[in-house]
């Protein structure tokens, strides 16, 4: 089955916060915009995929990426303030609320709120005739014309498939789908070092060492009550295999389920919970502590999503998801008690209406990597790693800011990588974002969120929530800008003079492309 197709200027394929920025971002510009998404939620890793606590760095509420991403933090604060009358200010501290008081971030809280926030920014442009929005709808093939993307046909949850026509497209799915079905070239997995010059890079290739993906749930404590589910096919052997622990490292870094106690780790329940009901119900009408887990426990590392069939990755997903309600099992009954006096916490209740899902497990799996173009210009290591060097790589076409550590998790076939290390405050290059220019390669194509040129390591840092975001808005204002213009985004690249004209678009409209006196 068939419909019409649609035109517009630029279609984002990916409702992720990559595509869901680029979205933003084009439409602001003035052009007509495609937004679809393989999920009935846009946001991605905010939302569908359960991560509704920020990966974020010290400086975020001072140094955020762009005026818009400022926004979304602001509105989703003041969702809980008109909902649950909560203070504007930590009782403790004086910062910005945080709904779910999680030590993981500077702002944790429930997915759904986020969801209602991103529709509302993006809302206005709907109700103009800039936005058409495709939720439930995956790209499953595409038309090119010498060497530019004619359509990308999508198919939704009916199975009625239709053509999107565009001057330009982006890819912001969270594997890269767009760009095997666009003969894009691109890679996945470890580089060697011989290659990058990585310090932390192995010997070899490795394509399929890819970051272990998670199916996050949420959880309620509810004292005194026995909420324990089914104990799951193969609980036994994915608890050995994982293992099912709350020791991170070392014995000496083993984490208390609930109680804080002295030269002990931050209690595992609050460290990445979603709503205090002690801040957002002090008045005790009920409401109980709702917490995310997204934990080593439930890290799926036995096969990639990127490289299975179809018949693969079906049984890829039922095994990930297995392996989430076996570590939620676990909790339940075999957790040690902080005092070491019993096991069990039978208490946690899985809250399915948080994810929105029957089984309480994410609409979508966490995804931590991607396929990665083969850009103009790759990330490395080096260009941010704080070993060795006074700041990061300072780039001439940046197009965008972010901070984090170099952030590895267990790998398909590598189960012990695991990498935390600091960098400095780095910039996003525009050359990262555009496939280079090559025969049969579509010159209409621009990545916009973790499948940008990066490296296995590099991306440890670029895929976090607000790096994401940034990606998203430099892409979604290069397309605009490239309609306008009538250039290619690699002829922007090229081009100091061009670049320099995207960069003032972007600050304009208050993206940051650099980190002043402070990076």
């Amino acid at each position: 089955m068939a419909e019409l197709g649609i035109s517009v200027d630029i279609a984002v394929i990916g409702g992720g916060m990559g595509g869901c920025a680029a979205a933003l971002a084009a439409c602001e510009a003035g052009c007509t915009v495609l937004l679809s998404e393989s999920t009935d939620w846009l946001g991605g890793q905010m939302t569908a995929q359960g991560v509704s606590a920020f990966d974020e760095h010290a400086r975020i509420e001072a140094q955020p990426p762009s005026l818009n991403y400022a926004r979304l933090r602001r509105e989703i604060r003041a969702e809980y303030v008109r909902t649950f009358g909560a203070p504007e200010c930590m009782p403790e501290t004086g910062l910005p609320l945080n709904p779910g008081n999680g030590w993981v971030s500077r702002l944790c809280f429930e997915p759904r709120v986020g969801l209602r926030v991103l529709e509302r920014m993006l809302a206005p442009h709907i109700a103009a005739g800039r936005l058409i929005v495709r939720t439930n709808c995956a790209p499953v093939r595409a038309e090119l014309r010498t060497d530019r993307i004619a359509a990308v046909f999508l198919r939704d949850a009916a199975g009625v498939e239709f053509s999107v026509e565009a001057a330009h497209f982006l890819d912001a799915t969270d594997l890269g789908d767009l760009l095997p079905l666009t003969h894009t070239p691109w890679r996945t997995g470890a580089e060697s070092r011989a290659e990058t010059g990585e310090p932390s890079a192995g010997d070899a290739d490795v394509p399929h060492e890819v970051q272990s993906f998670t199916f996050c749930f949420a959880v309620e404590r509810r004292p005194g009550e026995s909420h324990v589910i089914e104990k799951p096919a193969a609980y036994e052997a994915l608890r050995a295999a994982q293992p099912f622990t709350l020791v991170i490292g070392s014995p000496l870094r083993r984490f208390r389920m609930f109680e804080p106690a002295p030269d002990a780790p931050l209690p595992f329940w609050t460290y990445r919970r979603l709503f205090d009901a002690r801040l957002l119900d002090p008045s005790g009408h009920g409401l109980r502590d709702v917490a995310l887990i997204n934990w080593a426990g439930n890290d799926y590392h036995a096969a990639s999503l990127i490289h299975a069939s179809p018949p693969e990755l079906a049984r890829i997903v039922t095994e990930a998801k297995q392996l989430s309600l076996a570590f939620l099992y676990w909790l339940q009954t075999e957790c040690p008690h902080d005092d070491d006096r019993g096991q069990g916490y039978p208490e946690l209740m899985l809250r399915p209406d948080i994810m929105g899902t029957a089984d309480g497990l994410s609409k979508a799996p966490y995804v931590r990597e991607a396929r990665r173009i083969t850009p103009c210009f790759r990330i490395l290591e080096q260009h941010v790693a704080a070993a060795g060097r006074s700041h990061a790589e300072r780039f001439l076409d940046s197009v965008g800011i972010g901070w984090y550590p170099l952030d590895l998790h267990p790998a398909i076939g590598n189960p012990n990588r695991n990498m935390f290390a600091p960098t400095h405050p780095f910039q996003i290059p525009l050359g990262a974002l555009i496939p280079r220019p090559a025969p049969g390669t579509p010159k209409n194509l621009v990545a916009a969120c973790k499948n940008i040129g990066t490296t296995h390591i590099s991306n440890g840092a670029y895929r976090l929530h607000p790096v994401e975001w940034a990606i998203g808005e430099a892409a979604g204002e290069l397309a605009a800008f490239c309609v306008a213009d009538g250039h290619s985004p690699a002829q922007v690249w090229e081009s100091p003079a061009l670049t320099q004209q995207l960069q003032d678009r972007l600050r304009a409209r208050g993206v940051r492309v650099d980190w002043g006196d402070d990076g």
